[in-house]
């Protein structure tokens, strides 16, 4: 089964593609946040159609304490936005994939301004190595 996932963020919003079945996620190119769920909802199904996915896997936030944040609301309200498209969603818990996504990228010796540009897309494929872990359970 093919997944995407969703790093969402104020500015950019990540994405990743992956094969559950392989536990393989890859991530994309990150696109601009619009500042309105519906048209950001309505990108994310058109890379999902493009990339012949069957569930859309958001991350969402949460805090210290497992409890959901400002944030984690307004990404399940992205997930109802692009439920709304004809795409199955699934939510998972992102915290911390920023911070391992930076991690992983400083490994691969890429300066500052690199990480940048690709920190969102990698936290994506976080967000689907997290959701495959979950299909095994």
């Amino acid at each position: 089964m093919r997944v995407l996932g969703v790093d969402f963020g104020g500015k950019r919003i990540g994405i990743a593609a992956g094969e559950v079945d392989h536990e393989i996620a890859t991530p994309r190119s990150a696109i601009a946040a619009s500042g309105t769920l519906r048209v950001d909802a309505e990108a994310i199904a058109k890379i999902a159609k493009e990339e012949n996915v069957q569930v859309v896997v958001v991350g969402t936030p949460l805090d210290a304490s497992g409890e959901e944040t400002k944030m984690s609301r307004i990404c399940r309200m992205l997930g109802a936005e692009i439920e709304k498209t004809g795409f199955k969603v699934s939510l998972v818990d992102e915290s911390m994939t920023s911070l391992a996504a930076h991690s992983a990228l400083r490994e691969h010796d890429m300066t500052a301004a690199e990480r940048r540009r690709h920190v969102d897309s990698e936290a994506a494929c976080q967000i689907l190595e997290r959701y495959f872990l979950a299909q095994k359970a």
